[in-house]
């Protein structure tokens, strides 16, 4: 049988009182991909991504992940989705270990303990798993923030501008941490980082004032009409 799309939205609506942060969004993004999503502040590439991640509602239009319609099965969709962003969502006075198990007990994670300090010995934390997380540097807790979004061990990972504020050996570590993690899931990037977001995808979409601009695969895309084209949708700004 023919896999679903690992993310389909269509015609995808979101009205905050007279704005229209996205405006009839659709988009087909197979299983295993990495989207790389562009556009200028205020083009709702946010908005965007907390409605794959169940966190918003749209307004209007249909959003399923791995078949599973959002608005149907909110619960099923959120099992398969898992969040990182610039903030960590992570609290700061419990330890590295307590935070992890909060959410695997949220996600109803078999043997919890287990899977928690699996991923702790991947993100290279184990040894400061009692440690309290106000403690980290930025670039430990985002290693942290990676063990959450992976404790339930979702199909599609969202990534919400999750280099910002990251030094260059924490952006090394955390590409390796990604790249250790890439197979068997689909990535969708939110990034103001033209060079970075068109290495790590293989589709990318342009968004400006809530409607899609571009979308489709990289190897079909001419790097400079791209680069062109970005820049032209950045200065348009927000409507």
């Amino acid at each position: 049988m023919t896999q679903p799309p690992a993310i389909e939205a269509a015609k995808v609506s979101k009205v905050f009182g007279a704005r229209k942060a996205l405006d009839k969004v659709s988009f087909s993004l197979p299983q295993g991909a990495f989207l790389s999503v562009f556009g200028p502040n205020g083009a709702g590439k946010t908005t965007l991504l907390r409605i794959l991640a169940t966190l918003s509602k749209p307004t209007s239009g249909d959003v399923r992940v791995g078949g599973v319609a959002l608005k149907e099965q909110p619960d099923a969709a959120r099992q398969e989705v898992g969040l990182i962003s610039h903030a960590p969502m992570l609290y700061p006075d419990l330890t590295a270990e307590e935070n992890l198990m909060l959410y695997a007990q949220l996600y109803g994670v078999e043997n919890p303990r287990q899977r928690v300090l699996e991923l702790l010995d991947a993100v290279g934390l184990k040894h400061r798993r009692l440690d309290v997380v106000r403690t980290f540097s930025r670039g430990m807790t985002q290693r942290v923030s990676i063990a959450r979004a992976l404790i339930n061990n979702p199909s599609v990972v969202l990534l919400d501008e999750p280099y910002a504020g990251l030094d260059p050996h924490a952006v090394e570590i955390f590409d390796e941490l990604l790249a250790t993690v890439r197979e068997g899931r689909t990535f969708v990037m939110v990034s103001h980082d033209l060079d970075k977001g068109f290495a790590m995808a293989s589709h990318l979409l342009v968004l400006a004032r809530g409607k899609v601009v571009s979308f489709g695969e990289k190897e079909d895309t001419d790097r400079a009409q791209f680069e062109a084209l970005y820049r032209e949708t950045v200065g348009m700004g927000v409507a």
